[in-house]
């Protein structure tokens, strides 16, 4: 086995930032993905390996400056690799692994030893309408077991990705997926709400409660008002960093049911009076 300070190419007294960089430098360009075919590169880069498993180990580097240990990690004189010796994955300087170095210098996510993936990770968090728009703190239990307590930005929307950091090199990224509401539907920043009236509020006009994301508040009906008709809240929409949208109650005239024997009688007459065109005149002819 070549000398592993030689290998990395650092002096006998290098510092542990010292041989994690030379380690990432010449991981990055004799990894197996980076030339493909290249033997020479691949086995150069097994001895790379194996030379910064056995210095990044503070303790196993120690033994073999003291002569206990060879540079396979195998006790001297006796013919055998201690246990756990040349083992990938092992926590060196700092907490980083060769496993955890190479997915950050390669810019990809990684399968471990027995399929199971390291690295960065994805994940899907579902919200319900009013939590994405509104935001707020929220706990998440995660795939692996935890369960953390993150900040869900307000106004997120579905495809949006959240990345959660726990250690330098590993990530998790939480895909937004956001549910329908039975009442309310978003265009950009604004929210829109379909909104009952009564043929007298829409007639008289009146004051009525309208539900929005924060809460129910009045809005003024004005008199002759339309099914259709669009009445705006400002400022009662979803706050993002672009800004505050607003909220849109869309009118819809709702006549009694069953239908009002006075209310018939009356319009039959009325009807007669006052005809007055809404569809305009019919194409062609």
């Amino acid at each position: 086995m070549k000398d592993p300070y030689a290998v990395l190419g650092v002096a006998r007294h290098a510092s542990a930032a010292d041989i994690k960089a030379a380690y990432r430098r010449l991981a990055k360009r004799l990894h197996p993905d980076m030339s493909p075919g290249n033997g020479a590169h691949e086995q150069r880069f097994k001895e790379v390996a194996a030379a910064y498993d056995l210095l990044s180990d503070p303790e196993k580097r120690a033994r073999f400056d003291r002569g206990e240990i060879d540079a396979g990690g195998g006790e001297r004189g006796w013919g055998f690799r201690s246990p756990g010796a040349g083992r990938r994955g092992h926590q060196g300087d700092g907490g980083f692994s060769m496993d955890e170095i190479l997915a950050e210098v390669l810019g990809r996510r990684r399968t471990g030893p027995a399929g199971e993936r390291t690295g960065n990770v994805s994940e899907t968090l579902r919200l319900g309408f009013i939590e994405a728009a509104l935001g707020g703190k929220r706990v998440v239990a995660l795939s692996d077991g935890r369960k953390v307590e993150i900040t869900v930005p307000a106004g997120v929307e579905s495809g949006q990705r959240l990345r959660l950091r726990h250690g330098p090199l590993h990530e998790t990224y939480l895909e937004i997926e956001v549910e329908s509401h039975p009442l309310f539907r978003r265009e950009g920043r604004d929210v829109h709400v379909d909104l009952p009236v009564t043929l007298t509020e829409a007639v008289l006009g009146a004051v009525v409660t309208v539900p929005t994301i924060h809460g129910d508040v009045a809005l003024k009906v004005p008199p002759g008002s339309n099914s259709g008709a669009a009445l705006r809240l400002r400022g009662k929409g979803i706050l993002t960093a672009q800004g505050v949208g607003d909220h849109y109650a869309k009118l819809r005239v709702v006549l009694p049911e069953p239908p009002d024997p006075d209310l018939v009688a009356f319009l039959e007459h009325w009807g007669r009076k006052h005809p007055y065109q809404v569809r305009g005149k019919p194409r062609g002819g």
